[in-house]
This record gives structure tokens, sequence and C-alpha cells, in this order.
């Protein structure tokens, strides 16, 4: 477990990017955290780290967001509006969860058991003018991206 103060946006953005430099193709990524804790900021860095060049949008009403990366896809969801985790099933969500596409999930709890677990989980929470963040590995490779990082 890493436990991180970030002071503001760009701090949250310079976490994910860091944190995309010792992501290897295949990591799964939970992001919780209250409305506007910092779960999209940190994505878009994540994405510039990996070298995504362009505007980094919420998934809110497309649910997911996908980026190709040279060599590499990464799926963006964003559960928020998410009615019932069965809809994920008629997403084909498996489909986005096998091979080597990083996934990065905002409010996964929206997607109980279709979610499977994490390598890393990725708690945001307000702490006066900054935010706390703890990074909890679920798998031996969240472990070593933990170690890594």
């Amino acid at each position: 477990m890493c436990r991180l103060d970030v002071v503001d946006a760009q701090a949250m953005e310079e976490l994910g990017r860091r944190l995309a430099r010792v992501c290897p193709p295949g990591t799964k990524l939970f992001l919780q955290g209250e409305l506007g804790a910092g779960k999209t900021t940190l994505s878009r860095g994540f994405l510039n780290g990996l070298g995504h060049q362009g505007i980094v949008k919420s998934p809110t009403y497309t649910l997911v967001e996908p980026y190709q990366l040279d060599d590499l896809e990464v799926f963006h969801f964003d559960l928020y509006r998410l009615n019932d985790p069965q809809e994920l099933e008629s997403l084909g969500i498996r489909d986005y969860f096998c091979g080597e596409a990083i996934c990065l999930v905002e409010w996964p709890e929206k997607g109980a058991e279709f979610l499977g677990s994490p390598d890393i989980h990725i708690h945001i929470q307000y702490q006066d003018d900054h935010r706390k963040v703890r990074l909890e590995a679920k798998t031996p490779s969240g472990k070593e991206i933990i170690r890594s990082f």
C-alpha cells in the first residue's frame, strides 16, 4: 500500500503520469472517490504519461472512452451513471478486460461483480484543501507496480 498527499490538480495529473510509467499492458486500475475528488484528473495524467496528446474527457455519458496509443489500447470507464451492473454485460465488459489493454475504471463500485478485481485500487479522499490518495495492490502485478512506483 502507498499513501500520498496531493496538493492540487497539477499534482494529481503528475501522479497519473508517474503511475503510467510503471503499469504494464493489461493493468486494471479502479479509481474511487467522491464527485470532484480527482479521478478524471488522475486518468488524464495517466493517459498523457502514456503519450496521449489530445483531450481526455470523462466518459460519464458514454460509459467508456477508448484510446489507441501506438501499440497500446487504454479504456477509460466512468460508471457513475450506470443504473444496473447488468448493463455492463450488454456493453461486452469482459471483452475490454481480456488481453493487453489497460483499463481505468471510475466508480467501480457501480459495476460490482462484473468487473472482478483490479491490480490497483486507488482511493481518493478530500482532506481540507488537498487530497489523500491511497494505492492498494490487489494482485501480484499490483504489488510489483507499487514497488516500482
